[in-house]
This record gives structure tokens, C-alpha cells and sequence, in this order.
């Protein structure tokens, strides 16, 4: 007796269907596209698996993907002979999409107002590809009988909220997924129109794809070239070829901001055709850091997940590699092991690179583009690979006290001021507040640039580098950073300095020991700043002390939760430091002490710190304006 389970979708699967039915109305082809996609990939798989458990091949019948049109029943399928899926895989792919990224597409198809046009362009970047069927159909049936499996499974929807799960019959291993089609889709029934769709984003695919139909008159040819394209020569290739084969092996909806197609000879022999994506594909930030490179050996497809072939920093590259002299057997145990891997790793990174620079080169607007999206990324490489770092640091681009957009350290170091022996930097997590920092007040005065780094990583590649050409790098927010070998600007006149200094001068040694018996162990250390020209005081690391902004990191991390005193250290020019200096009968202890109180909670505010007791911050100064207020009266 046959049971069919009738099962509910994942509710944001659910959602995601009622959008692709009632929303997504142009270039509805793309359905067609995907499910072909899919059964390529279907079929590369068990080729794979058969090459150690030659069983599973069945009746060793050719890979091909069919698609069948059936006018009369308004219907069109499209079959394969590949792997297949059990009844569990049924249920797990097609009933839930276990996507981190689900909601928030969801989320923005409903509310960000996008225009339809664009909306199958996100429906790709969530790897859903397989729900376009709804675009077209009023109800989809996947038949799919597991390789090496007698069972076959049924899954129908009308993608209204519910599937039902059958057991079936299908005469070998493979998968059927047939499309009820909708009234305003009778296109997809026309044979010329289906073979247009299959040449426009098929042809590249490297197994044939058949047409089949009472109309369709082609017989056993194939609709689609069906040759890999990368080892075609680059004259014979199309943009649109190239572009087409990019979505496919990268399952992407965007163009490809680079292209590289070479044929590698020598010592190993490889051909690759990779590309740089324009957008951030979803899983960027996953933290595996996985490489999305599919691996073929001598034209037969091994894996998409091998471990080994491009660093991490690079995982954002997609493409094929197919080496002639790797082993059709080889694992991905073996992959990250096996030395030829490790030559064509060498090879691809070098031309990734090179091609980087050369963009980076000819279009340095373009190339900020691409920074954008993926410079977070390449900075890993500047931590954790010393074989390329000198090649990162030439691509690398950061933001800067003397530029919106964005520099290079090459431009960095030709802005160098005399005296200058350091590349300093700053970092945090808000740009804007980075510029607003009272740490960088004395680095403008003396017109020295200071790059701005807003990246977490930035925190753990700096001290790797450690140095670029001759210049240190040093963070402006330790205690140890020397102006005074940098001339300011616009320096001051003898007779200002002058009296400015013998007006602070007088008492500011007593004041700073002042302060340090106020505030006691809230600090580390009271000190002079040559940094501060706007501001009266500032809170930095103590040189040996970790960053500033490692801290705030670590705590939100839970990393760590204890307090690091910092030094304080206050700008003697600063008209409320100089009252206080020269203040020859000081107030009583108590009100002093509120006074460098809020001194201190002035710099963790500048600082972008959360104050440890807001209200007593308020009612300090809230009593220092009543006095202020009673001596005026």
C-alpha cells in the first residue's frame, strides 16, 4: 500500500514561494537554466563516486540531461541519469533551505521596495534556484531514485505552503522534475524557444543537453555544444559565453568583475578558468572559509570543495581548474597533501595577484570597487601568509586622515613628512569617529596622514607586518608616538610659544601629580600630550599594553572582561588645563576631584567608550555648572 506524507514547508521557504509566484515575473527562463545546472552537477557527482564504486553507474548509460516537452499535457521535464536523491534528501533540499542568509533575502524581497527587474538577480545570490520552477508552474513533481538504491521517492507541491513524499517507481538512478505549467507560460512549450534558452545559458555545460517533443525535430542531437569550455582557445569564446559559464559553475546571478583563462605547461600542466566575482557571494564570512574552486582531472569532475588549490584569502575566486596529472581517485584527504596541488596553489595565487595589480593599475576607481566588496578579505592574506604579503601590501587600500576615498601605502609613503620615521595608523569601528579622535589632533597640525583601519582584522595583520619598506608601522593611540621631530605645519611664533609654555609650565608638573592622586588607580599614568591641539585630554595604551581597539574586540568577543588602565594624558595648551595649572588657590580636594573625574570621562566619551557610572558623570556635572553658575550671578 502506497502512503503519501504530506508535509509543510519551512516557513521561510514558504514565504520565499509566495514571492517567486506572485512577484517575480521577468526573465523567467532563468528557471530553466538552474534546473539544467542542477542536473549537470547531479551527474558530475556520481561520475565521480563511480570511479571507486563503478556499481553505481547502473546500465553505464551516457551522461545527459534531457528536457521534454509535452504540449498536450502542458508540461515540461527535465530528466537526468545523475546521483539522485533519497527520500530524506528530497525532504531536507526541497522542503528547507538551510541558508543562514534565507531570512534576510526574504526580508529585503518584502520590504526593501526592489524593482522587479531585479529581483531574480537576488533570488541567485540565496542559492534557491531550484524555486524558479515557480515562476512558471502551478505545481512541480521531482521523481528521483538514489544511485545504488532500489527506492524511488515522489515530491509534489503546489508551492502554496505544503509537499506531499510518495514512494514511486523510475527504471534507474537519476531524477525527473516535471512543471505543470502555468497559463501564461505556454512559451516554455515551443521548441525553438527551449532550444534558444538552452544555447543561451547551457552551451557550455559539458555533457549534452537533448531537446524531446512531438515538435521538437532534433532527433539525438544535442541542443548545446557540450564541450568544456576551458579548454577551448580564449579566440573561439564568447563575453557571453564566459559570462553565461560564470553563473553556472559559480551558481551566481551577477557579472564577473574579472575573467583569467590560461593553460598552465611546464613541470605540471593545468588548465583554469577562474573569475572575480562583482558582488559578495553569501558565504564570504562563513567561518570555514571554504574555496569554491571546482576540480577536474582530465575532464572529469572531482570535486567543488578542494581544500588546497587557492589560499583563504582568495576564497571569493570561483572557477574550474582541471589538471592533466592529478589522479582520478584522489580524495580531499589527499588533495591537501599531495605536492602537484601544491605547485598549482603557487601558480593560480601568483596570476590572481598579478591580474589584482594590473586592474589595479589601468582603473583605480574600478579597483576601489572591487576593494570594497573584498579587501576585508585579502588582509587575511597580509596575516597569515609571508609568502605574499609584500604582493598584498601593494594591493591593499585604506582610508586616511587626508583622503574620502581610499590610498595606497604607495601614495602613503610619498605624502611622508620630513622627521617622519613611522606609517601611523589608527583603528576602530566607526570611520567617521576615527576622524574625530582627539589622537589625531597633533598628526593634522603637522600635516601628517594617518591611516584610518575600520576592519576586526586590521587588528591582527598590523602586528605581522610589522613594517613597510623603511617606515615602522605605530599605532597614533600609544603613549610612546614622538611629534616632536615633525615640524608642525604651521608651527607657532616664538613669542606665542613661548608664553604659552611659561603660562602651563609653572604647575603643570603639580597638576599631573594632582590628577594621578584623584583618580588613582582609573588610570595607569598622567602625561604631557604633544598629540592634543583641540582637546583637553585623551586616553592611550601604555607602550607593552594591548591596543585600544583590541580591547573593545576581545570584550565583545567575551574574550576578556577585566579593566586595562590607560594613560591620560592632557594637552597643557588647552585653556581648561592651563585654568587648572595655574590655578594658585586651588578648590578643596573634593571638588578637584570631580573636576578630573570628568576630565577622564570626557576622553572615554571622545573615545567611544560606555561610561562606567553615567549617573554620577551627570550629577558631577551637573554640580560643576551650578558653580559655575552662582559665581557668575
Amino acid at each position: 500500500m502506497t502512503t503519501t506524507q504530506t508535509m509543510s514547508f519551512q516557513a521561510e521557504v514558504s514565504r520565499l514561494l509566495d514571492i517567486v509566484a506572485h512577484s517575480l515575473y521577468s526573465e523567467r527562463e532563468v528557471f530553466l537554466r538552474e534546473l539544467i545546472a542542477n542536473a549537470a552537477d547531479a551527474c558530475d557527482k556520481l561520475r565521480y563516486l563511480a570511479l571507486t564504486t563503478p556499481s553505481l553507474r547502473g546500465e553505464n548509460a551516457p551522461f545527459a540531461v534531457d528536457v521534454i516537452l509535452n504540449a498536450d499535457q502542458r508540461q515540461i521535464t527535465v530528466a537526468d541519469n545523475g546521483i539522485g536523491m533519497t527520500r530524506q534528501e528530497l525532504i531536507d533540499h526541497l522542503g528547507t533551505i538551510a541558508r543562514s542568509g534565507t531570512g534576510a533575502f526574504v526580508e529585503s524581497m518584502t520590504n526593501s521596495g526592489t524593482n522587479q527587474g531585479d529581483r531574480p538577480s537576488l533570488i541567485g545570490q540565496f542559492g534557491v534556484g531550484f524555486y524558479a520552477s515557480f515562476m512558471v508552474a502551478r505545481q512541480v513533481t521531482v521523481i528521483s531514485r538514489k544511485a545504488g538504491e532500489e527506492d524511488a521517492w515522489q515530491w509534489q507541491s503546489d508551492g502554496k505552503g505544503e509537499f506531499t513524499v510518495t514512494a514511486t517507481t523510475r527504471a534507474s538512478h537519476g531524477t525527473d522534475i516535471t512543471l505543470d505549467l502555468r497559463e501564461d507560460a505556454d512559451e516554455y512549450l515551443e521548441p525553438q524557444r527551449i532550444d534558444y534558452i538552452v544555447r543561451l545559458y547551457s552551451d557550455h555545460i559539458a555533457l549534452p543537453v537533448y531537446i524531446w517533443g512531438k515538435d521538437a525535430g532534433r532527433g539525438d542531437e544535442a541542443a548545446n555544444k557540450a564541450s568544456a569550455l576551458w579548454t577551448r582557445p580564449k579566440s573561439e569564446i564568447t563575453e557571453t559565453e564566459y559570462q553565461e559559464f560564470y553563473r553556472y559553475s559559480a551558481h551566481a546571478w551577477d557579472d564577473p568583475w574579472a575573467v583569467m583563462h590560461w593553460h598552465a605547461e611546464g613541470m605540471i600542466e593545468y588548465d583554469a578558468l577562474l573569475y572575480i566575482p562583482t558582488t559578495r557571494p553569501q558565504d564570504l564570512f562563513d567561518p570555514a572559509r571554504r574555496e569554491k574552486i571546482r576540480l577536474y582531472v582530465k575532464r572529469v569532475f572531482i570535486t567543488d570543495q578542494s581544500d588546497g588549490l587557492i589560499p583563504a584569502f582568495l576564497r571569493f575566486v570561483r572557477g574550474v581548474i582541471d589538471s592533466a596529472d592529478l589522479p582520478l581517485n584522489i580524495s580531499r584527504e589527499m588533495l591537501q597533501q599531495n605536492p602537484l596541488v601544491k605547485k598549482i596553489r603557487q601558480g593560480v595565487t601568483r596570476k590572481v595577484l598579478a591580474e589584482l595589480q594590473r586592474r589595479a593599475s589601468d582603473n583605480a576607481e574600478d579597483y576601489e570597487k572591487f576593494w570594497r566588496c573584498f579587501g576585508v578579505v585579502l588582509k587575511e592574506g597580509l596575516y597569515e601568509d609571508n609568502d605574499h604579503r609584500n604582493d598584498l601590501l601593494k594591493l591593499s587600500r585604506f582610508y586616511s586622515t587626508k583622503s574620502q576615498g581610499l590610498v595606497s601605502l604607495d601614495e602613503y609613503m610619498a605624502r611622508v613628512r620630513p622627521g617622519q620615521n613611522h606609517i601611523f595608523y589608527m583603528t576602530g569601528t566607526d570611520l567617521d569617529m576615527l576622524r574625530r579622535s582627539p589622537q589625531i589632533e597633533g598628526f593634522i597640525a603637522r600635516d601628517v596622514e594617518v591611516l584610518l583601519l575600520t576592519d576586526p582584522i586590521d587588528e591582527f595583520w598590523v602586528p605581522m607586518v610589522i613594517q613597510h619598506e623603511d617606515k615602522a608601522f605605530k599605532s597614533v593611540t600609544r603613549a610612546g608616538v614622538d611629534l616632536q621631530a615633525i615640524e608642525p605645519e604651521t608651527p607657532k611664533s616664538t613669542e606665542e610659544h613661548s608664553a604659552t609654555t611659561e603660562q602651563a609650565d609653572n604647575n603643570i608638573d603639580s597638576l599631573i601629580g594632582r590628577l594621578k592622586t584623584a583618580l588613582g588607580d582609573m588610570v595607569k599614568d598622567v602625561r604631557r600630550s604633544a598629540r592634543l591641539t583641540d582637546s583637553p585630554v585623551c586616553l592611550v595604551a601604555d607602550d607593552g599594553d594591548l591596543d585600544i581597539n583590541m580591547v573593545r574586540l576581545l570584550r565583545a568577543n567575551k574574550q576578556m572582561d577585566k579593566n586595562i588602565p590607560r594613560v591620560l594624558e592632557i594637552n597643557p595648551d588647552h585653556i581648561v588645563i592651563r585654568a587648572l595649572a595655574n590655578d594658585t588657590n586651588p578648590n578643596d580636594d573634593m571638588e578637584f576631584g570631580d573636576i578630573a573625574q570628568l576630565l577622564l570621562d570626557q576622553a572615554r566619551i571622545m573615545d567611544g567608550e560606555p561610561l562606567p557610572d553615567p549617573s554620577a558623570f551627570s550629577r558631577r556635572l551637573a554640580g560643576l555648572m551650578g558653580r559655575i553658575l552662582a559665581i557668575a550671578a
